[in-house]
């Protein structure tokens, strides 16, 4: 699925690998700690991400989806899957790392809520997507829009199925898709287009300065 004007990287599946190798130049205990170093950083932009509000119609935007489908795709499903656990952990416990938690609505009351189902999916999104980039579907834009899409879907479908469990019977499945879906359609292709740009830029930059 590579794009033929993309160059690679010898032995490097992953963009995580062709940034930062960490074959025989590291130690068993060198790995942990580079792996251990990449979840944290993932949690906190993760975390980031979630609280910052890009004015944007017809509501405010967060870059929280776009940072979790990359890193998907970046770091590769089993980093990406530690990193989403680790940031869902920190969230139970109390912690106000979600985009709509506060110091009185957080920890596994707000994971219960509305955004349940988006948090599934975010598990869901990054093994996809961690999958998909080792088979090189982050090398080319259009392969890479593919991509996005699955992921998109795998987050917005437990989203949708959990609030309309929730308030489906009340207000209906229109209004469910109503709120949970349609007001950020927009945002999210801007953030794909993004995607689109960057990974694949990513990949020459790499394949240049080790060509």
């Amino acid at each position: 699925m590579a794009s033929p004007h993309t160059q690679t990287v010898p032995g490097a599946r992953l963009l995580i690998d062709a940034w930062a190798p960490g074959d025989g130049s590291l130690s068993a205990g060198g790995l942990w700690l580079r792996r251990l170093a990449i979840v944290a950083l993932g949690i906190a932009a993760i975390a980031i991400a979630a609280k910052i509000r890009v004015p944007f119609w017809p509501v405010p935007m967060t870059m929280q989806t776009f940072v979790i489908l990359s890193l998907g795709a970046a770091c590769g499903p089993r980093l990406a899957l530690g990193t989403i656990l680790g940031y869902l952990t920190i969230g139970a416990l109390g912690f106000d790392v979600f985009t709509s938690s506060s110091a009185d609505n957080n920890g596994i009351a707000y994971m219960l809520g509305g955004t349940g189902g988006y948090l599934l999916g975010y598990v869901l999104a990054v093994v996809a997507l961690g999958l998909l980039a080792e088979r090189g579907w982050d090398r080319s834009p259009w392969s890479l829009l593919g991509a996005m899409l699955i992921g998109q879907v795998l987050i917005f479908a437990p989203g949708l199925l959990w609030l309309g469990h929730l308030y489906a019977e009340t207000k209906g499945w229109a209004w469910t898709v109503e709120v949970g879906l349609t007001p950020f359609l927009l945002g999210e292709v801007l953030k794909m287009a993004l995607a689109m740009l960057l990974f694949p830029m990513l990949w020459r930059s790499v394949g240049k300065a080790r060509g």
